[in-house]
């Protein structure tokens, strides 16, 4: 009887602390206005724009004023998400979209993200 209690403690603590590995996981970067992509394909590739309005559920309107990405809709199998959201409401205009983003500081910021210096490192390489 002691054996089957130890057995069913340890799977009991098991579960507990499975139940709170997953509480703490979860998906963080929605599809939302604002939120800063990074473009993989086509011919605006490697290049970050920003979501200015969410066509449908397959199809976004993207902007990247700094970047020279003009404004266009995108597929969301073109773009990554990144981490990144700019404070900016639907369907901002391109030169109050461009302070918006010069003020939060996105090229920068990415730039010094781990994803931005593996990019910067690959390109490094190119060169060489």
């Amino acid at each position: 009887k002691k054996k089957k209690k130890k057995k069913k403690k340890k799977r009991e603590r098991y579960r507990k602390k499975r139940q709170q590995k997953n509480l703490k996981m979860g998906f963080r970067r929605y599809v939302q206005i604002g939120r800063a992509v990074h473009i993989n394909y086509g011919p605006e590739a490697g290049k970050l724009a920003v979501i200015l309005d969410i066509i449908d559920n397959n199809r976004v309107l993207v902007e990247g004023p700094t970047t020279g990405v003009e404004r266009q809709q995108m597929p969301l199998k073109r773009v990554v998400l990144t981490s990144f959201v700019v404070p900016i409401q639907r369907g901002f205009r391109s030169g109050n979209l461009k302070k918006a983003i010069e003020d939060f500081g996105l090229d920068k910021k990415f730039a010094e993200s781990k994803w931005g210096k593996g990019l910067a490192q690959r390109e490094l390489r190119a060169g060489l």
